[in-house]
Order: structure tokens, then sequence, then C-alpha cells
């Protein structure tokens, strides 16, 4: 649904959708309901101001009926943010698309704590395109290829190409040579499947049993001399390519087989909460895109600039 709201400071409006029914007998009350512990005065102010619309782009009042919309829109108060000291790296840019490197900790879109710190918002900012939207994701601790769409007019014809895995993915991890004890040595190269599944409720994903959701085939690059910084654990290069878009699937898959990706806190083990470590990031690179292009019918490809500070 179109937001009636501009994208303000490289932010979307919120949308929230009002219930049909209920003790509540204004849209004023249902708000006070949900959010007046925080900030009664606030939304308070903000019906006054007309800041909070209904479908019709129309302000809403402190009087209007519960039942006279089914969404609204608003603009968050975004808190104030530290910086992530990392930038983005511009590749490529047209009348249909954006190309970056996204670096590690930096997410792909607002969310939680990162809302102007995030890969989207930064760059609607910096080249003022408030209609851009990401094609694809990347975890915030994973760097690499990010695309996205400049053009609503052309952004459907992209997307079809997503949705029918017409879009192939290229990664690199850096993880220990050989499997954690435990488990069985591996025959490079290899394809891994298995059945994922993601709650929002929980930080991890998990295997569990059924009909195979996930695909990564998986090639040894080449051994790394020494270990990872503080370990005397022997590394090698991987390159991951999925076949699939599960949330975490490269690192589970990685895990998997006894090869947990050189700072991953997730898999194969959960680590406490900590602070970032900027020295210490996650060894996973998106190394490369490649399809063949709606618009212009030929094939293209982008690729990684980065490099994984552990296979240096």
């Amino acid at each position: 649904m179109q937001s009636p709201l501009p994208v303000r400071d490289g932010v979307n409006a919120t949308r929230l959708r009002l219930p049909a029914e209920g003790p509540w007998g204004t849209a004023l009350d249902y708000m006070m309901h949900r959010w007046g512990h925080i900030d009664p005065q606030g939304i308070e102010d903000r019906f006054d101001a007309g800041e909070i619309v209904g479908e019709a782009g129309l302000p809403l009042d402190g009087a209007t009926p519960l039942q006279d919309h089914t969404f609204i829109w608003y603009y968050r108060t975004l808190p104030p943010e530290t910086r992530i000291p990392v930038e983005l790296d511009i590749l490529h840019q047209d009348e249909h698309l954006l190309v970056v490197d996204k670096p590690h900790f930096l997410p792909t879109t607002p969310g939680g704590t990162y809302i102007q710190e995030s890969a989207l918002v930064r760059l609607r900012n910096q080249l003022d395109l408030p209609d851009l939207i990401p094609m694809h994701r990347l975890d915030r601790m994973t760097a690499g290829i990010l695309l996205l769409s400049t053009n609503p007019g052309t952004r459907g014809r992209y997307q079809v190409l997503f949705e029918k895995r017409q879009v192939r993915k290229e990664y690199e991890c850096v993880a220990a040579a050989r499997p954690a004890p435990g488990h069985p040595a591996v025959d490079f190269p290899v394809v891994v499947r298995n059945r994922m599944t993601k709650s929002r409720s929980y930080l991890l994903a998990e295997v569990v049993d059924g009909e195979p959701n996930t695909e990564t085939r998986i090639e040894l690059l080449e051994k790394l001399d020494g270990g990872a910084r503080g370990s005397d654990t022997p590394r090698a290069l991987y390159r991951l390519e999925p076949h699939s878009g599960k949330t975490h699937q490269l690192r589970v898959h990685m895990a998997s087989l006894g090869l947990g990706i050189v700072n991953d806190a997730f898999y194969p083990e959960l680590l406490d909460k900590a602070p970032d470590d900027y020295s210490r990031p996650l060894q996973l690179l998106a190394r490369g895109i490649r399809f063949v292009d709606p618009i212009t019918g030929s094939p293209v490809e982008y690729r990684s600039r980065l490099e994984l500070s552990e296979a240096r």
C-alpha cells in the first residue's frame, strides 16, 4: 500500500493498522493504548499538529472515530544515533539500478536501534533518492555487493528476477581449514541441503526435519597461511553459492560442516551480546552477483572490491 506521506530524512512514514473494533472510540484512544505510557503528550501534539494522516492523506484529529480508517501513517521521532565508522562504496549507478559495496556492521534497512545508520537511509540522503529500495538484503554483519532499485517504474522487472531465482550470487568466507572435532571430513566441493526456519522472536535460524528449503554449494578456494588472529587453527578461504535465500543460511551451512565462519557470534555457538568490535568483522563477503538485465537483455555481473581481513 502506497504511503500518502513522502519519505522524510531518508525514512519512510510508519504505517499503523487500526483494529476494526474494540474499547477505543477514536484513533487517538487506540494510540494512547499502544504508546501512551511512553509519550502521551507527544501523541496528542501530533494529532493537534495534523501529523497523523489516513488513507487519503488527510490529517486526523483527536476526535476521529476509530472505524473511519483501517490504516494511518505518521513519522516516528528518530532517536539520536552514533555513527557507525564505516563507509559505502558506490560501484555502479544508472537510471534503474544502484550497486554498492556494503561494509560490515551497517544494516541494509532501518530496524531496531539502526535507522539513520542503515545503508538504505544513508544512500537516500546522500544521493537524494527517496524512492531507493533494496532488491535483496545482506545481514548487518555481512559485507559486499548490494543491489538497489532507483526507478519505481522498472522495479518490478528486477524483483521478478529474484522471485524466480534468476539471480546468481557468490560469497566468500574464511573458516577453519578442517572440521571441528565430532564432524566428518568434507570432500569439496560439497552441496549442503536442509530445512531451516527462523522466527522473528528468536535470533537464530534452526535446522528442522522436513523437505529441504535451502541449498548451498561450497568450494574450497585456498588454504591460508597460519591461523586466524589469536588462533593457531589452520584456516581456509571458501566460495559459497546459495541456491536459496534463507536468513543466516550460509552461516548455518558452514557451521553444520564443523566450519563455523571466523568471528561469527551466532553459529555454531551463540555468544554473549557484546559491543561491536570493528577490528573483528564476520568473515563473510558477498563477492558477486550476476543476471540477465531485464531492460537491456544483456548479461551483467557486479563484483565487490572489498577483501576479507582474515584472507589477506
